[in-house]
């Protein structure tokens, strides 16, 4: 049975690859953490194999129809007790629940924005897996952070890196901490050798095949396009109080160098592990302890090189567009990411090719006016304006 030191976890987003990755971590640790609610859009029946594994108090799924569904199956399972609610309404009850000490922010893309807003609003431990929700409404997010006295905790494996290796109190300007740079690693993805020429006639299958991590289909064309690293510059740059200017972005293929960072003094902290996000997971768990995360230990000998490149961006775009939008600022970045989900959904639908993903988001941009992020009534406004102009422009081929 849990104990009163149990931490009481909301997993928004349990059947994703980081919502598998949580709930592996946190089969390891049955003493320490305690699942109170899980959440999915739209996978109804693994969500319902999680209901019945775990037995959380709570679930919430995207439809009505569904939830139904679930809760007959739950009935037939011998779990009747779990509470199943549906909608942006259960997702948000189940952020701000008072049981809850640690909500694992796990929904992909914009959707996640109010409900990993609302933890933070209600002074949780948020563990960050949602880039998109800093990338649309950084200051408001982490001016939250502050007011509510919430703990931020980055997940993407990456920032976890950064934080891993930069001083406790970092927040203020990265040099005032003697910090002079941020080195955040990229994998290439599956097309960072491929000529030019042939990128035009990159498929969807072949985008998702990622060489090292794996992740859901989105995130993996993100990562192909390098997208993925254009939001996790911006996403670093609200979490670490940093500039454009102060990231670097190193290619380094391996994924074992999972990020770094410079101090004035010349010295260059690294955080090193297997391409394994229960990794970061265990650690956003357990901070400021650490604890087992079922991850094999690192083979430097097996491994026997690391290499490090600087990137392209003349032929991976969407790493220059995602600088200039964060360079603009405003709602500039929120347009960014409505845009490339847009184009991306389409490129998985077989309606784009790979290389017009980042055609159809700098169109978007550029017919964008930016304007101040400053409510969140804004932000949400603009990402649906620019979803509504992306599909225009896909759908008049304007771009």
């Amino acid at each position: 049975m849990p104990s009163s030191s149990t931490r009481k976890v909301t997993l928004l987003g349990a059947t994703g690859s980081i919502g598998r990755s949580t709930l592996d971590v946190i089969a390891q640790q049955p003493d320490a953490y305690e699942l109170y609610a899980v959440t999915a859009h739209r996978s109804r029946e693994a969500l319902l194999d999680i209901c019945l594994r775990f037995a959380p108090t709570r679930a919430v799924i995207g439809t009505e129809s569904d939830a139904e569904w679930l809760r007959m199956q739950l009935r037939e399972g011998g779990r009747g007790d779990v509470d199943v609610s549906h909608g942006e309404a259960g997702l948000l009850e189940v952020s701000r629940a008072a049981e809850v000490d640690t909500v694992m922010a796990a929904i992909i893309g914009a959707a996640g924005l109010l409900p990993t807003l609302a933890a933070v609003e209600s002074g949780k431990r948020v563990l960050l897996a949602n880039k998109e929700a800093l990338v649309m409404s950084g200051g408001l997010f982490m001016d939250a952070v502050t007011r509510h006295g919430a703990t931020l905790l980055p997940i993407d494996s990456e920032h976890n890196a950064i934080y891993q290796c930069l001083p406790m109190q970092h927040r203020g300007g990265l040099s005032r901490h003697g910090v002079s740079r941020l080195l955040l690693t990229a994998s290439g993805g599956p097309f960072w050798k491929w000529p030019l020429a042939e990128l035009e006639a990159v498929t969807p299958d072949q985008a998702c095949a990622h060489p090292n991590w794996s992740m859901g289909r989105k995130i993996s064309v993100d990562s192909a396009t390098m997208m993925n690293k254009g939001l996790e510059l911006i996403e670093a740059c609200w979490l670490f109080d940093a500039t454009p200017a102060q990231i670097e972005v190193v290619v380094h293929p391996q994924s074992i160098v999972h990020s770094m960072v410079g101090y004035a003094d010349g010295s260059v902290l690294a955080q090193m592990g297997n391409p394994d996000m229960r990794t970061p997971i265990a650690y956003g768990l357990s901070w400021p302890s650490r604890i087992e995360a079922g991850v094999e230990p690192l083979d430097l000998f097996a491994i026997s090189r690391l290499d490090f490149e600087a990137p392209d961006e003349s032929r991976f775009p969407c790493l220059r567009l995602a600088r200039e939008a964060m360079q603009a600022g405003g709602t500039a970045p929120a347009t960014l990411n409505a845009a490339n989900e847009i184009a991306v959904q389409a490129f998985l639908d077989e309606k784009l090719s790979f290389l017009d993903i980042a055609r159809l988001v700098d169109a978007t941009l550029a017919a964008t006016e930016v304007r101040a992020a400053d409510s969140l009534d804004v932000v949400l406004c603009e990402d649906a304006r620019a979803r509504q102009l992306a599909e225009r422009l896909l759908h008049q081929r304007s771009f």
